[in-house]
């Protein structure tokens, strides 16, 4: 079988009809891997080449799981294990929609934060922050820079640390 027909067939079986698939119900036998890297950047690669067709794009993220094991395109017939650098997905906005931060990430999924939701904070190499939110099924997107900012101006101080209050949860962001 050819990568072609299997991002093919991925791209047809993965098509959405209301929703996202149910891809954690899903046990297929066939199993293996593709060439297939997501980048800290959000880009996805295969084979080398970048995926410019962002429907495509956006249609293989809803079939993506991370197990333990690995992320994963997942289909009712077939699993294919691939390469995340970082976090599959990018946060490139964030808006106020009355108490809740609602992010939108590189691939159109929108999150609020809160509870199912939460954003957390990682020290990077250098000390540079690395934020991300909960998007789905153990997927974060990595906060981009810009909405980091944003989160920054609205943070407040809480016992040492400062943070911003989505969906009436403390998600700390920062020391000051």
């Amino acid at each position: 079988m050819s990568n072609k027909t299997t991002l093919d067939q991925l791209a047809e079986a993965a098509q959405p009809k209301r929703g996202l698939p149910p891809v954690h119900l899903w046990n297929p036998e066939r199993s293996g891997q593709i060439d297939i890297v997501i980048r800290k950047d959000g880009s996805w690669v295969h084979e080398g080449g970048e995926i410019k067709r962002e429907a495509l794009v956006r249609l293989f993220s809803t079939i993506l799981r991370k197990d333990p094991d690995g992320t994963w395109l997942v289909t009712p017939v077939e699993k294919l294990k691939i390469t995340v650098e970082d976090a599959p997905f990018v946060a490139v906005r964030v808006d106020r929609v009355g108490g809740a931060l609602r992010f939108t990430t590189n691939v159109g999924d929108e999150v609020e934060a809160g509870p199912d939701h939460p954003i957390r904070v990682e020290m990077g190499e250098g000390g540079e922050p690395r934020p991300y939110v909960h998007v789905r099924g153990g997927l974060e997107a990595l906060i981009s820079r810009p909405a980091f900012y944003e989160l920054a101006e609205v943070a407040e101080e809480r016992d040492g640390a400062l943070g911003v209050v989505s969906n009436g949860q403390f998600f700390e962001v920062g020391r000051p």
